[in-house]
């Protein structure tokens, strides 16, 4: 199988149907927040040459990459990969390619993380980068069943501030992209529709999303 191959640590629920899977990092293997890792393995167990070989994109969600790096997977029972993906035990083997993406976040500025959905992981991730870095954080989260709910309060006791709205509150997630707008680099990650909205609000807010690094699931 293409790639490079890499042990299953652990893995955890972190939220209803999502999972964080923590994978050994490779040699080499240097990677920032905001970036993004191709995974591919065979679901049904094996490694031979004739085996359907599934593969997704996922993007990072630790901070650091220094023995470990995490992953966080939203879990769709009817998916070809991530309900396997879910079910492992640790020990298991899956193969990367990357990392890759040029949206990145280097512990140098304040920050504003806006997240929809599976955006989540990567929001988190930065804002944990910050607060390590000695700069601000803002987290702004949209979801109806958030995920890292305690890596979102460990960032609030910290001294981030963390809002979060419901999938249908379109206004509150407009007037918390406002309020925080001026507070640092921003970032957003989530499907179009939820960033297309985002880069609205922040122009509508007196920002520029030209300067925002925004990254678009499909």
């Amino acid at each position: 199988m293409d790639g490079t191959p890499v042990t299953v640590e652990s893995v955890r629920d972190v939220g209803p149907d999502t999972v964080a899977l923590e994978l050994e990092t490779p040699d080499a293997f240097d990677a920032l927040p905001g970036q993004f890792v191709l995974l591919r393995a065979s679901p049904d167990g094996t490694d031979d040459a004739d085996d359907e070989v599934v593969e997704r994109h996922y993007t990072l969600s630790s901070p650091a990459v220094d023995d470990t790096f995490e992953i966080t997977v939203g879990v769709d029972p009817d998916g070809d990969l991530s309900p396997w993906l879910a079910d492992l035990e640790g020990g298991e083997t899956v193969y990367i390619d990357g990392p890759y993406g040029a949206i990145t976040y280097e512990r140098d500025a304040d920050v504003v993380a806006i997240a929809g959905g599976p955006g989540v992981g990567p929001a988190v991730a930065i804002a944990e980068a910050a607060r390590d870095a000695g700069h601000e954080a803002v987290v702004i989260y949209q979801d109806d069943e958030p995920a890292h709910r305690e890596r979102l309060e460990a960032l609030e006791d910290d001294g981030a501030a963390v809002t979060t709205v419901d999938d249908d509150a379109d206004e509150a997630l407009a007037a918390a992209i406002e309020a925080h707008v001026d507070d640092g680099r921003i970032y957003a990650f989530g499907f179009d529709e939820f960033v297309t909205f985002v880069a609205e609000s922040i122009d509508e807010a007196g920002g520029d999303s030209d300067e925002a690094l925004i990254e678009s699931f499909g």
